[in-house]
């Protein structure tokens, strides 16, 4: 539970999330918000929008962290992405992922992300399949 979990320097230990410059802003019991930067030539695409790779990062990550709040590990089953406005550099992302359901085997999340005014840029649902719990605080999300 979410009682399990800790935040260290308010970052997930991921390479790869490193590497995307996402921090964990919030958590609690079946949700996360997370942000990110949209940089100029390194989370941008050739139009210098942020490239919908990125998008869809935050966007798994969010949904994936709402999940492990549950004490629950999961992996990425499917997901669907609507991109509904470009973000252009320089900008700051927030993505609001929620667990909307929490069963034995699967977990259903979504995601909000919003650029600096608010604006909706993306809105993202996934499914997850649990391959185990957390069962101590040092497996524990950042």
């Amino acid at each position: 539970m979410i009682n399990e979990f800790r935040l260290v320097k308010g970052h997930l230990e991921n390479p790869f999330v490193d590497l995307l410059e996402m921090k964990i802003v919030e958590v609690g019991e079946g949700k996360a918000t997370l942000t990110m930067p949209v940089a100029a030539n390194k989370h941008t695409n050739l139009y210098n929008t942020a490239h919908g790779g990125s998008l869809a990062s935050l966007a798994d990550t969010v949904m994936g962290v709402a999940c492990a709040t549950t004490g629950k590990k999961v992996v990425t089953l499917d997901m669907n992405l609507n991109f509904i406005r470009p973000a252009t550099p320089p900008e700051t992302l927030s993505a609001f992922g929620r667990v909307i359901h929490n069963g034995n085997h699967t977990l259903v999340a979504e995601t909000d992300i919003v650029d600096s005014m608010g604006n909706l840029i993306l809105k993202a649902r996934a499914t997850f399949f649990v391959v185990g719990t957390f069962s101590a605080a040092s497996e524990a999300i950042e």
